[in-house]
Formats: C-alpha cells, structure tokens, sequence
C-alpha cells in the first residue's frame, strides 16, 4: 500500500507539473495575443509593397547584373529567380505600372502569401491559392482590385482619415495664420483644397462671407439678441466675424460633424479672445472653457450633424454651406426656424446648376434644364424652387431677399413667413418655363391646370410657325417671383458701408438698381433707418433712431391684421417687380454690324419706354421687360455698319448711318414674314436667317 500511495502522490505531483506547464504556455499565449493586438493599435511599418519611387523598390529586390535575384513581391512558385535585367521590367510592369498613388506613396500589386482566398476546389484541397492584392497605406485592409481600393482610399478621405499610420515620426503640420475682415483664423496646410484637409477655407468666398454678414447685421437691427447658426463652421471664419464684428446682439452657435474641425475652431475662439462653450452632444452636456478677458462674448461650438442640431433647437439666422448641394438639410432647417427669421444658403454645386450636368440637377432638384444664355439666373431660381418646396412642407412662405449667382457659388437669402397661407402663396410661384433653342426667348407658363392645345402660342416668337420640327423644350420646375427685395438691400448696403466691406459694396449697388430695374443709381448717405417705417414682407418693420433697441411690430391679432392691411395697399401703390431673366448683347448681336455702347443702349431702350437696367448674372446682359423683338429692333437701329475698308472698329454714330438704319428698320417692317422665307428657300440654316436678317433687307 506504501508503495502505491507513493506512485499516487508521484502520479498526481506529475499531473499537478503538466497542468501548471499548460496554464503557464496558455497564459504566455495570452500575453502574446495581446501584445499583438496592442501592437495593432500602435503605428506600424508600412508593408513593403508601399513605396515612393520605383528606385526604391528596386533597391529591396537588391538587383545585380551576374546574380540571380527573387522577386520580393511574388513566391517563388510564381516568379523564380532571375538575372536584373529581367527582374527590372517585371517590377516596372508587373507592379509598378497598376499601383495606386496616394500622398506621394504607391501602393504596388502584391503577390505574396497575405490574402488567402478560398481553396481552389479543382486541385489539392490542402493548399490555398493565394491571390494578388493591394495593402491599404492608412489601415491594414488587403484589397484585391484596383478599383476598389481606389474606392477604399476615397472613403478613407472622406471620412478625414488622411494620416496613413507609419512607424515613421510624421512632420509636424505647420498651422498659417489668416486674417480676414479682423478676424484671425488658423488653418492647415492644402487649406483650399477640401480632399486633402479637414478645415475647408477658401479665399474665393471672401466676397460670400460679407453678403452673409450683411445680412444677418440688417435682422440684428430689427430684435437683439438673436440665435444664429452657422451649421458647417470649419474653420469657423463666419462665425467668428458675427460675435466679433456684432457683439451683444448675436448669440452665436458654430457647428461641425468633424472632430479635427471642432478643435481648429475652439483654437480660433482662443486666437480672437472668445470664450466658447462646448457642447460635443445632443444632450446639455455644456463645458465652458477659454479666457476672454477682453471680450465676454461667448461662442457655443458643437459637433452634430447639421441635420440634428437644427431638429434639436430654434434659431433666428440659420446659414447653410455645405460642399456641394444644400437640399439634404433643407427639411431641418425650415423645421424650428422662428417666425420672421432668415435662411441662408450656398451652393457650390455648380456643375448641375449651371446645366453641365443636368441629370444631376434632375436627381437633386427634380428640375429639368438646359444650357442657355441666362443659366446662372435659371440657377438662382432652380434652388429657391427647392427652398420653396422644403418651407412649403413645414408650412411655412419664403420672402426672397437675395439671390446671387456668380463663379464658384450660388446664395440665396429667404424670410420665413409662417402659416399655410403664406407657404400656399409661395407653392404657388413655382412654375415651368417655355424656353424657345432658336431665338433665346422665354416666357413662364400660364397659372391654372387646364392642358393648352398649342403650348407655343404663349411664346412671343414665332419661330415654331417658321421653323421645321419642335423648336421650344419646357425647363423646371423654376421659382417664378422676385429675386430682390430693394428695401432688405439698401439696409443691407449701409451695414456694407458701416463695416467697411469694400467688396460687397459694388455688387450691393448694382443688385439694387437690379432689383429696381433702373439705370440711376440714388445711393443716399444717410441711414435708410431714419425713416419711421419699412415695409417689407407684409408687415412693417419699426426702426426709430431714437431707441436704441430696434422691434418687430407684430403685437396682438387686431394690430396685425390692421399692419398687415395697411402693408397690403401701401404694396399696391408700389411699382412692380423686377422683370424675370435678362439678354445678352452679344448673343442677339448683329451679323456685319457694330453694335452701341452698352450704356448707350441701356438709354436708347429706356427712352423707347421700356425698364432695363444691367444685371449682376452676366457683365454684358441687359434686364428689360421688353420683348425679344423690340429688343433686337433697338439693337439693330442703333448699330452702325462694319466697313471692309480702313476703318477703325467700334460703333460708328454718324447722321448718315442712323438715317440708313431707320430706312433698312422700315424696310423690315413693311416686308412680311412669308417674303423673307420665300427669299431664302436655297436651304439656309435659321441662325444664319436670323443674324443675315439687315443683309437681306439691305439686298431688297
């Protein structure tokens, strides 16, 4: 029994060792697994199929004339080894030639063992093939084709993941200070480039900026304080030069989905002496931090989505400047916008507004356009369609306030107006365009629901009667009113002038001449504030001098109706809108004829008896409610002819040639139609009819 006790207690001590040895190799493997995966977390070498030149990667393949050399991206099975000659052109075009290029990096194809795929199930079931693949330079994916990893690395981008993480010590990223309108802001590097940065700032929006101030300055003056929203800060420019430029009267809130962009505006806060209260939540998880000794301004930053701050909370002023298009927030940001206050927004999306690519503004605005010579205004009216629509399902109106459309961005400004009334009033302004492609001339459709026999009878021309086939195509759904409201602008154009804005001062002056329809400009100094009330939106806004707190009277239900009938007659006495669109000098310009000075013709068309004034969409349009055919028989009238014989070009405006003009105009005008056809049967294409028109007259 000694004795097998003894072999027990041996037997079980034997055991005891063998489960002590297994638990201490499960525990080192344990520890061995989560030294990887914490390696995995730390920055890593960067695989060896990523490299800056092709010198590079020839130097890890260690080439040599008399030696034969593997190939370090292929098994051997693949590519056996091979003199340096051969394996040169196998790493230029094998590799080399189908990399990816990111950050001066390329990411060659790999052939090495790293991205098993399933086992071929034709031959040995033991043995996988192993396929041909890229290695992601920013995480550590493998991706078989080049397509999708250049897809993979553009959703790495847009998410702002642009460090790729190396072992290497990346250089510091130098910050450069800009200073615009005496507000200083700190950006990054590639700054105006928005694929390679986190903080978007362009320079080119300088002259954006300031209409946005001015406007948001103009409805500070009507109630104080007011909220406004800046919904996609960056860099936080905007928002910094409200609370810095209008102080008490604003409280402003800057937001960004981006955590980079969050803290490149918190650092701009501390740079201007702001205060800010972060709000990084959709709860009231509010933090103040930052010392603003010499301002008590304070700036609340959050980082939402645009979409859930602006469900979230109310606001007076709520400015939208997405990259690209604007509509995906429209729906929020007519949700909880307060009575009377104002939406702005920029769209950069101009490669569909401006119909170069129109099937995408037919999939983001459900509008149907084309290339014309008014496209920028047709873009302007294209997103005010979308603004009315997105107010409309709220039921709210929109008053229009401005309405720019120049190189690299299309603003609008809106009022919202409350109530279904209101936003019936505003739906009701949508309607299509009959757009004649011979002439240029255009004209809304008729309101009503009746379907028309003959749609090209309401086009003034007659190039449907003259014309072979279908000659006019039918463009929108547009917004039909006004693109201006002349008392916001001149409200708008002092703050420009208090704050020394000297860019938006002369696009201010030729908008309100624009939205008057005028040639004069009557720019008085004084404050357009002195005059006791302003009509504006149906209702009036009270401004005295006096007081320094300025109000909107909208008071109880009795006075508002009393405001709003007195509005609605003092409206009635004003003189009409603008006229919709404009044409182009150029365009409608004579063949073999010079054509007058565009000031000159501006008059010669206002003493016709028309409105005309020039316009900010094109530096050679001309905005009239004249006809298209008076508008070429003024043109025509005025235009000298062009002389083969030496002399010099320009506008000749000699008796003799007024004289012969009136008469060839008489001409015209006494031979029909149905003459000049029979006259030009050899084939002649319309265009060349229409530009060769003072010729025939002359030949007769």
């Amino acid at each position: 029994r000694v004795k097998s006790n003894n072999l027990d207690v041996d037997v079980t001590e034997l055991e005891l060792e063998t489960e002590e040895k297994g638990a201490e190799e499960e525990s080192t493997k344990e520890s061995d697994s989560s030294i990887l995966d914490v390696s995995s977390d730390y920055p890593r070498e960067k695989h060896i199929s990523i490299q800056r030149h092709l010198a590079d990667l020839e130097k890890l393949a260690d080439l040599k004339e008399d030696e034969k050399k593997p190939c370090p991206l292929c098994p051997e099975e693949k590519f056996k080894s091979c003199y340096g000659h051969k394996l040169h052109r196998h790493l230029q075009n094998l590799h080399w030639k189908v990399s990816v290029e990111f950050e001066g990096y390329r990411m060659c194809i790999c052939h090495l063992p790293c991205h098993p795929v399933k086992p071929n199930l034709v031959g040995d079931q033991t043995l996988s093939k192993m396929g041909a693949h890229y290695h992601c330079i920013i995480c550590s994916a493998t991706i078989m084709r080049r397509t999708d990893m250049i897809g993979h690395i553009n959703r790495h981008v847009n998410k702002g993941e642009t460090e790729s993480r190396f072992i290497t010590v990346p250089a510091p990223k130098s910050r450069e200070v800009l200073k615009e309108s005496a507000t200083d802001v700190q950006v990054l590097p590639n700054y105006s480039t928005p694929q390679k940065t986190d903080s978007y700032f362009n320079p080119k929006m300088k002259l954006n900026r300031q209409l946005i101030f001015c406007a948001l300055a103009v409805l500070a003056e009507e109630r104080k304080p007011i909220e406004c929203l800046d919904a996609f800060g960056a860099t936080g420019i905007m928002g910094l030069q409200w609370a810095k430029h209008l102080r008490s009267s604003v409280k402003v809130t800057i937001n960004d989905c981006n955590e980079n962009s969050v803290t490149m505006i918190q650092e701009n806060c501390h740079l201007n002496k702001m205060k800010v209260k972060l709000n990084t939540k959709e709860e009231d998880n509010d933090e103040a931090t930052g010392d603003g000794e010499e301002n008590t301004d304070t700036i609340e930053v959050t980082k939402m989505d645009a979409n859930v701050i602006m469900h979230l909370r109310s606001f007076d002023f709520i400015h939208l400047d997405p990259f690209g298009t604007s509509v995906n927030y429209l729906d929020s940001a007519f949700r909880n916008v307060r009575n009377l206050g104002i939406v702005s927004l920029t769209s950069t999306d101009i490669s569909s507004l401006y119909a170069k690519a129109q099937h995408v503004a037919l999939r983001h605005y459900g509008c149907n356009i084309v290339r014309t010579e008014y496209y920028k205004e047709l873009a302007a009216r294209i997103v005010i369609a979308a603004v009315t629509r997105a107010a409309a399902r709220c039921n709210k109106g929109i008053d229009v306030l401005l309405a720019v459309a120049l190189e690299h961005f299309v603003l609008v400004v809106v009022r919202v107006l409350r109530g279904p009334s209101p936003a019936d009033d505003s739906a009701k302004k949508i309607r299509y365009l009959i757009h004649c492609q011979w002439c240029e001339e255009r004209i809304f459709q008729k309101e009503g629901n009746m379907v028309e026999e003959n749609p090209y009878q309401q086009l003034p021309c007659d190039c449907h009667g003259s014309m072979p086939g279908k000659t006019a195509v039918v463009l929108g759904p547009l917004w039909s009113g006004a693109l201006f409201n002349t008392g916001f602008l001149r409200r708008m154009l002092f703050e420009a002038v208090q704050y020394g804005l000297d860019e938006a001062q002369p696009l201010l002056k030729t908008l309100v001449c624009e939205a008057e329809c005028t040639t004069s400009k009557p720019f008085s100094s004084h404050s357009p504030y002195d005059e006791n009330k302003q009509e504006e939106c149906g209702v009036y806004i009270k401004t005295p001098n006096t007081s320094a707190e300025s109000f909107l009277v909208h008071g109880k239900r009795k006075s508002d109706e009393l405001i709003r009938n007195v509005a609605k007659r003092q409206k009635s006495e004003s003189s009409a809108e603008h006229p919709a669109f404009y044409y182009n000098i150029h365009r409608h310009s004579i063949k073999g004829m010079n054509m007058p000075k565009l000031n000159k013709f501006l008059s010669y068309l206002s003493e016709a008896g028309y409105r005309v004034s020039r316009t900010h969409f094109d530096p050679m349009g001309v905005r009239t409610n004249a006809p298209l055919a008076q508008f070429k028989t003024v043109l025509m009238k005025y235009s000298a002819p062009t002389y083969t014989g030496g002399q010099a070009e320009g506008p000749v405006h000699l008796a003799e040639d007024v004289q012969a003009a009136e008469q060839v105009q008489a001409a015209a005008d006494s031979k029909t139609d149905d003459e000049f056809l029979e006259d030009d049967k050899s084939g002649a294409a319309a265009a060349t009819f229409t530009k060769d028109y003072p010729a025939h007259c002359a030949a007769d």
